[in-house]
């Protein structure tokens, strides 16, 4: 069974930016300790301040369903995160290498 690689892209709502760049290294350092969880690092956009992407790698499909399960998931993304984003596009990969 492939690894799955997650490209996450979020655009905070203005004036929300530095609310949720404080949650970010929460979920970072949450998501690492899934078993599950290969790699997951946040990155800033150069000519979009709003926007940030999230670069997730897991076991398998099932190790990142697992994720969107987790207490932190929920709390962090969908309680606090989701509601400061305008935009938020998720994309999912098999990892062919």
């Amino acid at each position: 069974m492939p690894e799955l690689q997650v490209i996450a892209r979020h655009t905070m709502t203005a004036g929300k930016e530095e609310e949720v760049l404080a949650l970010l290294p929460k979920l970072v350092s949450a998501a690492r300790t899934e078993p599950g969880n290969v790699s997951f690092t946040a990155y800033r956009q150069l000519d979009d301040p709003r926007t940030y992407v999230l670069l997730e790698r897991y076991v398998s499909r099932e190790a990142f369903a697992e994720h969107r399960e987790t207490d932190h998931f929920q709390d962090l993304v969908l309680g606090q995160i989701v509601p400061r984003l305008d935009s938020r596009v998720i994309e999912t990969f098999d990892v062919t290498d």
